[in-house]
């Protein structure tokens, strides 16, 4: 398999305020600051499009079916608490046929040992059709702090879902 020429990201924040033109939304927007200069570093070629919609189950499921296929990687932002409204985690993760639990768990250990709270956050990450996924709290400093850590390993990460052996030889 090659990689694509250009990858297709989508940002999906997950927010009834938002989505009501109540709230604005900041960390979709942290979340594509923090991809683009990524990508831009390795130059790699990319467009990214964004979404905002409510903390609703079936909107979020029927999306991620159909942009699985259409986009190379998937963030969303919101939604990863235990709060009445936060639905991602639990529609996200039985749609995904291979799951990443390192990344996130390692997050929440770093960051939890500072800062307990962020132990409460249940973020995933995997493959949904096609699309490398992944689940951010909804809030600038989670966005930041998961983004520092989900690009030291994301190149190596895309060049195993494409198959290719970036290892160096024995």
């Amino acid at each position: 398999m090659r990689l694509p020429e250009k990858f297709e990201i989508l940002v999906v924040t997950l927010s009834d305020r938002a989505s009501d033109g109540k709230y604005e939304d900041r960390s979709g927007p942290a979340i594509c600051e923090k991809i683009s200069e990524y990508l831009g570093s390795i130059d790699w070629r990319f467009k990214i499009s964004t979404a905002i919609i409510p903390d609703d189950a079936g909107i979020l499921r029927n999306m991620l079916l159909k942009a699985g296929n259409e986009f190379n990687i998937i963030f969303t932002t919101g939604g990863t608490g235990i709060g009445p409204r936060d639905i991602t985690v639990e529609t996200v993760a039985p749609l995904m046929k291979k799951t990443i639990p390192g990344i996130m768990e390692f997050i929440r250990v770093k960051y939890g040992s500072v800062k307990p709270n962020a132990l409460l956050s249940g973020g995933v990450a995997g493959i949904i059709g096609n699309s490398l996924v992944y689940t951010l709290p909804g809030s600038v400093r989670a966005v930041e702090e998961y983004m520092s850590e989900i690009t030291k390993t994301l190149k190596h990460t895309i060049l195993m879902q494409y198959g290719i052996d970036d290892h160096p030889a024995h």
